[in-house]
């Protein structure tokens, strides 16, 4: 789910390559917005899952922190590009808003 890049062990970037693989194999073009449903409802499901797995590790399931920190980690660098993603498309609605007719 995630990619470490290349000379940076600790870089971790989420994977949202499939989100375009899976209905491309239909052959249909995705629009933005089943694009963007997609990466929320994806980030959502990294937030559960981290929190599942600090769950786990309070009651003692999970004796491995790292496990717990990358999920952490991953949810939240997913949740930092939707953030930033929804951010760009306020700034490019009031710029559009500010445009003269």
């Amino acid at each position: 789910m995630t990619k470490i890049l290349p000379g940076y062990s600790r870089q971790i970037i989420p994977d949202f390559s499939s989100l375009a693989k899976n209905k491309q194999e239909d052959e249909k073009t995705l629009s933005f917005p089943e694009v963007l449903k997609e990466m929320v409802n994806n980030t959502n499901d990294l937030q559960h899952k981290a929190a599942e797995i600090a769950e786990k590790f309070v009651v003692g399931e999970i004796s491995d922190i790292h496990e717990v920190m990358v999920a952490a980690e991953e949810a939240g660098v997913a949740l930092e590009l939707v953030m930033e993603i929804r951010n760009k498309l306020i700034e490019a609605y009031q710029e559009l808003m500010r445009m003269q007719v």
